[in-house]
């Protein structure tokens, strides 16, 4: 896939929905935006990181706040480049492409419209290979690349900078900004040159949604699962399948938090799940015990056709399956789990790779 036309952003949308294990926003308005851009501008071209000169700068572009908020709160379309254009006069270096921060719902698609309508390239890569709550959890910052001078744009035309001491600062003053600009804002993040790039990023994130997406959209006239085609397109397992009988969830502090319980169904009769979420879901607790946690992806889909369901559209009585995702390996080092593994979220338990609880 060298370039991304209207039909391949579909597959890319459905992908990386189910990679955002929940989060990254409802792709429906990022996928509007994208699609619009490329009617009006053209395809965008795909590359590889290894084709970035390593002196290029490259600048992440995305949407930070609470999901639940962009059901109601729809962006105006010009925040986000007024983040980018922001970002590159303060810089005062022209920007050679921009690359999507997580492999989410909106944030995959937000890229791709900056790419059509600036006439950059796109890079086949991320800075989580799913999607996370807080700015400092990309694989940027396990390699010491700091997140600002960033820009924060909201839908009334306000943009404020940040240059701060670290990326944890960031996320702090960046997530208050947000709050107080509606819970909602556009982004542009991360500035970093095409060296740091090609040994930061997780490559080839936007092929790989597109793969996923692909297969569950073609499962649907195969005659095959959906969900099992869904589990062999990533290599993920099967933790559970069940009815929703409960979901409890906050929009506070410029996330959504939450939990969902799920009664079992089919051969997971008779049994129960609690998958806890802030934006992201977090933790699966099956029967009690611990079934899977942060770093790797826990997907919710709807059972029948797999299609990802986000925590904002979480609702009482659906039948889903959820899936276990094994994590990129930058997240199972040390720092990876110092960062986002489930004892940085409150949970009293150690990292234990997803595919090892299972076999346990």
């Amino acid at each position: 896939m060298k370039y991304i036309d209207k039909d391949t952003i579909e597959d890319i949308a459905l992908g990386a929905a189910l990679l955002g294990t929940g989060g990254g926003g409802d792709p429906y308005v990022g996928k509007l935006m994208a699609l619009q851009a490329i009617e009006e501008h053209g395809p965008v071209q795909l590359i590889d990181p290894e084709d970035v000169p390593d002196d290029a700068l490259i600048v992440p572009t995305a949407m930070m706040g609470a999901p639940t908020v962009l059901i109601e709160k729809i962006p105006s379309g010009e925040e986000i480049f007024r983040a980018f254009e922001g970002l590159k006069s303060y810089l005062n270096r022209d920007i050679y492409a921009t690359v999507p921060i997580e492999a989410g719902g909106v944030n995959s698609m937000i890229p791709i419209a900056v790419a059509a309508q600036l006439g950059l390239p796109l890079i086949d890569c991320d800075g989580m290979g799913r999607a996370f709550p807080e700015l400092q959890m990309v694989t940027y910052h396990l390699y010491d690349i700091s997140a600002t001078p960033m820009m924060i744009a909201d839908e009334k035309g306000n943009v404020l900078m940040l240059k701060t001491i670290d990326n944890v600062w960031t996320e702090r003053l960046a997530r208050n900004a947000t709050v107080e600009m509606g819970a909602s804002v556009m982004i542009s993040i991360y500035p970093m040159t095409g060296k740091e790039l090609k040994k930061a990023a997780i490559r080839n994130i936007v092929t790989f949604s597109a793969k996923i997406g692909k297969a569950i959209r073609n499962s649907r006239s195969s005659n095959k699962n959906p969900v099992d085609v869904c589990l062999e397109a990533t290599g993920g397992i099967e933790l559970f399948r069940g009815k929703i009988t409960d979901v409890s969830r906050k929009t506070e502090g410029g996330f959504v938090r939450g939990e969902a319980l799920l009664e079992g169904v089919e051969d997971y009769s008779g049994q129960n799940m609690k998958v806890q979420f802030q934006n992201e879901n977090l933790i699966a607790i099956k029967n009690g015990k611990v079934v899977a946690t942060v770093p790797d992806l826990i997907c919710i889909v709807n059972l029948e056709t797999a299609m990802p369901v986000t925590t904002e559209r979480l609702k009482y009585g659906s039948r889903v399956a959820v899936l276990g995702i094994p994590c990129d390996e930058k997240w199972r080092t040390p720092r990876g789990i110092e960062t986002v593994g489930p004892r940085y979220f409150g949970y009293d338990v150690d990292y234990v790779p997803v595919k090892e609880l299972a076999r346990k």
